[in-house]
């Protein structure tokens, strides 16, 4: 499968943002998973972290995700991290439907109750 996003033009950069979030994760002292857990549940009360799991110990893993306490500079981080313009390459090799084709509104037009 051709994944833009590992192959070598991107790889190196792409590979720097993940030794990032590696580190903040070790200063956070959780793995970076439990990282990228915290930073979806850091969203807000309109989000519901769902992590799919079949082992036990991997379950007990993503629930202490929900320890891990993230400032605002930090949400800014990951956020510029994660960002379309900051993870060189499509996810997937053009093959498959995106976020990019969906007709989901934007998330400033949602009406919280």
């Amino acid at each position: 499968m051709f994944l833009p996003r590992f192959q070598p033009e991107n790889l190196e950069h792409n590979k720097l943002i993940f030794e990032l979030v590696n580190e903040m994760a070790t200063r956070k002292e959780c793995t970076h998973s439990q990282l990228a857990l915290a930073w979806v549940h850091h969203q807000g009360s309109h989000v519901c972290l769902i992590p799919g799991t079949t082992k036990i110990e991997n379950f007990e893993q993503n629930f202490r995700a929900l320890s891990v306490k993230l400032t605002s500079e930090e949400m800014a981080k990951l956020e510029s991290l994660a960002s379309v313009d900051a993870v060189k390459g499509d996810r997937y090799g053009g093959t498959s439907a995106t976020w990019r084709e969906s007709e989901t509104p934007d998330l400033s037009s949602w009406k919280g109750e």
